[in-house]
């Protein structure tokens, strides 16, 4: 009974470890193996494409009459999207573009699952924060009691009488005497 409950404890710390990491790389593999199959086969509004323009500077660059399908992605701020059509007009390259939303979601998913589990603050845009609701408290931290009074004086008067004040209060730390050094 001891030997299977290391090894599903074993196992849990393994899948929170590296495991979810697998899973949703291999799930977001397979949403951009579904979303690119749905290009393949035309399953796609013209509506939802977004078109992003390249200049590029190529001499004797011919214009394409008609779009041609291209496979790749790319992330802007965030977002996947997944490359449908491109063709070359007037100097530039122009792609049109299908945001890859499971993707995203996946990622999402996968981001939150990571603060979850190591205890990360989770920034919270309009929900109440859930300040001193931790799962672990240092009990070190308790006891310490941190008192800052630090007093910072700033001079009033900056002359050449203060400066002088203060060299001469420094100059008379040091004794000067003339004695005979004495006898090695």
């Amino acid at each position: 009974m001891k030997k299977l409950a290391a090894i599903l404890l074993l196992s849990l710390l393994a899948f929170n470890w590296y495991g979810y990491r697998l899973v949703t790389a291999y799930l977001q593999q397979q949403a951009s193996i579904s979303i690119e199959t749905q290009l393949d086969r035309n399953e796609y509004a013209d509506a939802d494409l977004i078109e992003f323009r390249v200049p590029m500077n190529l001499p004797y660059q011919s214009n394409w009459k008609e779009f041609e399908r291209f496979d790749g992605e790319v992330e802007i701020d965030g977002v996947h999207y997944k490359y449908v059509k491109r063709k070359i007009e007037n100097g530039a390259l122009v792609v049109l573009c299908i945001p890859n939303k499971s993707k995203m979601k996946l990622q999402t998913s996968r981001d939150e699952f990571f603060k979850l589990v190591n205890d990360l603050k989770q920034s919270t845009s309009g929900k109440k924060s859930s300040e001193g609701h931790t799962a672990f408290k240092s009990f070190s931290t308790e006891y310490f009691q941190n008192i800052s009074d630090w007093q910072i004086t700033i001079p009033e008067n900056s002359s050449a009488s203060s400066l002088s004040d203060f060299f001469a209060g420094l100059k008379s730390g040091f004794v000067t005497l003339c004695e005979q050094p004495p006898d090695a």
